[in-house]
């Protein structure tokens, strides 16, 4: 479904992404594990023309997509759920949720998709005509799932879901990324310092230290690398 090859990204004159070499087959659930700045937010901006890689190639479905805008990538069926949620704060739940379907105009399926999300999320449902800004990060961070489900992705860019919240509440995140990926058949591309419950869900994962991809294996195996239990799982 998604092919990098060779892709190379900057920061100005800071080189961010050293020729990273990574596949994402439909259906699966990967994910890219790494230390802070080590390159895991600028593939996943890469992949969706936020910061164009400046040189290397980007293929959805085996078409480039390395140039083209944001807005067309999402046409295409990749969207992102970025770091930090990024809502919109003084907008309601339900309008946050009508954004995310901005580009369609299939209004019986956009109504299905938001019954979904609610499904997922009842709290969402409970407080659909509440203010975004309002919301608990753990609130909000389901509100930014949401809303980019709404765009009804082929494949979705996770970026630090488990990001500041409560235990409890990253044990539910990690089973409704689980849950989309088994009943939407929504491919995932998942990127967590929470290595641990990252790689218990996924199929596949990559590490990647300073831009570069050091290590690919199965998700099981890299549970089991001794130096991958060292570096990211606190063993």
């Amino acid at each position: 479904m998604l092919e990098l090859h060779n892709v190379q990204t900057f920061y100005g004159n800071i080189q961010a992404l050293r020729g990273i070499d990574l596949e994402i087959r439909s259906g699966e659930i990967i994910t890219l594990i790494g230390a802070n700045g080590a390159g895991k937010s600028t593939t996943l901006m890469s992949i969706c023309g936020v910061v164009p890689p400046r040189s290397g190639e980007i293929k959805f479905r085996g078409e480039p997509i390395h140039g083209l805008s944001p807005d067309r990538i999402v046409a295409l069926g990749v969207c992102q759920v970025p770091e930090g949620r990024h809502i919109f704060p003084l907008l309601t739940v339900q309008e946050n949720l009508d954004m995310g379907a901005f580009l369609r105009n299939d209004k019986e399926e956009i109504k299905r998709d938001r019954d979904y999300v609610f499904s997922l999320f009842p709290i969402l449902a409970e407080r659909r005509n509440q203010a975004g800004g309002t919301l608990s990060g753990g609130e909000q961070q389901m509100l930014a799932m949401s809303r980019a489900l709404m765009a009804r992705p082929q494949l979705l860019l996770l970026d630090e879901p488990s990001m500041g919240l409560a235990p409890l509440i990253i044990r539910q995140i990690f089973e409704i990324i689980k849950k989309i990926n088994d009943e939407q058949d929504t491919t995932i591309f998942l990127v967590e310092q929470n290595a641990n419950q990252a790689l218990h869900i996924a199929d596949r994962g990559y590490v990647i230290e300073n831009g570069s991809i050091t290590l690919s294996d199965s998700a099981s195996n890299l549970l089991a690398n001794p130096a991958v239990q060292k570096a990211y799982l606190g063993i």
